[in-house]
């Protein structure tokens, strides 16, 4: 399977076996123009848990074709943890999770360390784990990208001083608590919605993996 977020709501292409019939669905031979027709069904039908399902015999197969001709944007972010609180950004009026594009030959991990950094204006953050990697549709010089970014777990331990990078829309970086950070969901990005719920799946793996006391 394959999800990607359009419009900030969720598409998903899968094999006909596992199509959830409470779903909206297109099958993938009746899609001509990606993504007008998409984002036409989504405004109709889709909400934030309700995925629309593009039915198809090879899933990888079809969206490698639909996304052909996107330009492709790959980044990295991260999930920064200090104590008991969360750090998140503010941009465009909406909480968000530091991210950026990585550069030509940049290792994905110093890429998410990085733009921690240079959005959030923290040093000595550490990566512990992976954590998900999300797709989401843009529009990028005038044309269609799909951006691709990798997600990762981060440890801080040093002072709670933090600074938005204001050239790039971030207006506010805070520290927050787990429950405020998970009160975001459904009023941010969609692909901020599936890096928060990956984090749940995360913390509840880790818990499960625990040696009992």
């Amino acid at each position: 399977m394959y999800k990607v977020f359009v419009d900030h709501k969720p598409v998903i292409f899968i094999e006909s076996k596992d199509e959830e019939k409470k779903h909206p669905s297109i099958q993938a031979n009746e899609i001509v123009s990606f993504p007008i027709e998409i984002r036409l069904l989504l405004k109709k039908e889709v909400r934030l848990d309700c995925p629309l399902q593009i039915i198809c015999d090879d899933p990888e197969l079809q969206f490698k074709r639909i996304f052909k001709h996107f330009i492709k944007i790959k980044a990295a972010g991260g999930l920064v943890q200090r104590k008991e609180t969360f750090l998140l950004i503010k941009r465009k009026g909406l909480w968000d999770i530091p991210k950026g594009k990585i550069n030509k030959r940049e290792p994905k991990r110093d890429a998410a360390i990085r733009e921690v950094m240079e959005e959030c204006g923290i040093h000595g953050h550490t990566i512990t784990d992976k954590l998900v990697v999300t797709y989401h549709t843009m529009k990028y010089k005038g044309r269609w990208a799909l951006k691709k970014t990798h997600w990762y777990m981060m440890k801080y331990k040093g002072p709670g001083n933090v600074s938005p990078q204001y050239d790039e829309g971030i207006t506010k970086v805070k520290w927050m608590s787990e429950a405020y950070m998970l009160g975001i969901r459904g009023r941010t990005y969609g692909s901020i919605n599936e890096v928060l719920d990956s984090y749940l799946a995360h913390k509840s793996s880790k818990w499960k993996c625990r040696p009992a006391e």
